[in-house]
């Protein structure tokens, strides 16, 4: 601010104090710097501001006149100032828009969401379901949660939550009825359930990596039964209708209580990364911090369950 603006702020708290010496206790400033403040203004404009005397203080006409001009300016800095604390105060407060794949946020993310909002009432989501972490900007996502190349996006901060193992399984009922595979070349012999993707029209092939050499073996299944949705495919898995192949995040409660389990565990490929990814690692609002620390959180608890289970997800 220029010193003219601010002597001219002295120059008000001064008149509104009565005196050098009350204004000076009140700004915690010496009287003497308050004296010169005003000096200093009325000699710049060559006109005189108060009559001074030694035990009062009057106004010149040309003071009244800026008195009201400085109140005004101070009046302006002050809903200034209540402007920006209410601002900080808002970043608690609005939308936060969120992307993730449809699967992952409706069995990770949606049963939780409830409370999370119940317990953060100023805060308003959106989800689009998808795992895409391009165009962020134009797609006005504010956190983008899911797997894939994070590399190379400019403007971009992507931290891993976790580490996800993609499982062999089927339940209990099956294996005791069908026995269990040895190697990825034995799933020819079961009944498979298998994803088919929507984008490519075709199955997904299940990855294995060979205990002996850590080649990476590719199993492409031809299933007894075959989804385009995820969710659909792990139904049937749990019904014990076959093996299927799948993200552990889909199933972090049957891991623990038995009803299904992971097979050719020791052909296990490497495990799959999450990310959060934000446009930006600075000057980001507190409601989507919240928000991130929200899904940090039950990232914490599924590593947990697989850790119990024995799945063994590792946190970042």
């Amino acid at each position: 601010m220029p010193s003219s603006l601010l002597q001219l702020l002295w120059f008000v708290r001064i008149v509104e104090a009565g005196s050098f010496s009350e204004a000076a206790r009140r700004s915690n400033n010496s009287t003497s710097a308050m004296s010169k403040a005003v000096s200093r203004l009325e000699q710049a404009h060559g006109v005189r501001l108060l009559n001074r005397t030694t035990h009062s203080l009057s106004l010149t006409p040309e003071g009244e006149r800026l008195l009201a001009v400085g109140r005004k300016l101070m009046h302006d800095l002050e809903e200034a100032e209540a402007a920006f604390a209410d601002i900080g105060h808002r970043g608690t407060s609005g939308r936060v828009r969120i992307s993730a794949p449809l699967a992952f946020a409706k069995r990770c993310i949606m049963p939780f969401l409830p409370d999370f909002l119940r317990a953060h009432p100023g805060i308003a989501i959106e989800i689009e379901f998808i795992n895409d972490f391009s165009s962020m900007a134009v797609r006005g996502i504010d956190l983008a949660i899911g797997s894939g190349d994070v590399a190379g996006l400019p403007g971009h901060f992507a931290s891993e939550l976790c580490t996800v193992p993609w499982v062999a399984c089927a339940t209990p009922a099956y294996f005791r009825k069908h026995g269990k595979p040895r190697t990825p070349a034995d799933l020819s012999e079961h009944d498979l359930v298998g994803f088919r993707n929507r984008v490519t029209g075709q199955y997904d092939s299940w990855r294995f990596r060979d205990p002996a050499d850590g080649t990476t073996v590719r199993h492409l299944p031809h299933p007894r039964h075959g989804f385009d949705d995820p969710e659909a495919a792990w139904d049937m898995i749990r019904a014990g209708l076959g093996i299927g192949f799948c993200p552990a995040w889909m199933g972090v409660h049957e891991w623990e209580q038995g009803t299904v389990v992971e097979t050719l565990r020791e052909w296990r490929s490497e495990e799959a990364r999450l990310y959060a990814v934000r446009l930006d690692k600075r000057l980001i609002p507190k409601r989507v911090h919240a928000v991130q620390a929200f899904i940090v959180e039950l990232t914490q608890a599924w590593t947990a369950a697989f850790a119990r289970s024995g799945l063994a997800g590792k946190r970042a």
